[in-house]
C-alpha cells in the first residue's frame, strides 16, 4: 500500500478517507460554506488539506457521482491534476450545471474524490511519420454512437 503524507491546514479540514473498503477514490471535504448559483455558478472550494504525492504518481481530483446526478454539481476541470511536486492546498473547482436551482455546499460536505495513480515519464521523440494503428486518424465520433 502506498503511503501518502498529508497536512491539515485548517481546523475544519478532514483527512481524505474512503467511504468503503476497496473504493478507488478517497473523499475530499469542504472547509467552508459556498453557494453555487444555477446555470454555471462556480467556485474554488478549499479542502484545508495539503498532500505529498510520491514521485512517479499523480493525484486526480474527480467529481462525486451523487452530486453530479442529483444536483448537477461537478468538477469543472475534471480531472484536476495534482503533480508530485505540488505542496499547496488541494482546492476543487466546482460548477453547478442545474439551470434553475442553486446548490449550497456546507463545511464538512464531501465535494470530490482523490485517486492516486502511477504515471510514467516519457521522452517525446519527433518523427517524420507515426507508426500505423488500427484506428488511424479517426477522432470525435469516429466509433459511432
Amino acid at each position: 500500500m502506498l503511503e501518502l503524507p498529508f497536512s491539515l491546514l485548517d481546523d475544519r479540514a478532514q483527512p481524505p478517507d474512503y467511504a468503503r473498503p476497496g473504493d478507488a477514490g478517497a473523499d475530499l471535504v469542504a472547509t467552508h460554506d459556498v453557494t453555487l448559483s444555477p446555470g454555471g455558478g462556480r467556485a474554488l472550494v478549499s479542502t484545508g488539506l495539503s498532500i505529498a504525492i510520491p514521485k512517479g504518481h499523480a493525484g486526480l481530483v474527480l467529481a462525486r457521482s451523487g452530486l453530479a446526478i442529483n444536483h448537477g454539481v461537478t468538477c469543472l476541470n475534471a480531472p484536476g491534476l495534482i503533480d508530485c511536486g505540488f505542496r499547496g492546498e488541494v482546492r476543487v473547482v466546482l460548477i453547478n450545471t442545474d439551470p434553475a436551482q442553486s446548490y449550497e455546499i456546507r463545511a464538512g460536505d464531501r465535494i470530490a474524490q482523490l485517486v492516486v495513480v502511477p504515471v510514467e515519464a516519457v521522452r517525446f521523440s519527433l518523427v517524420d511519420q507515426l507508426p500505423e494503428s488500427e484506428r488511424g486518424v479517426g477522432g470525435f465520433g469516429h466509433s459511432g454512437r
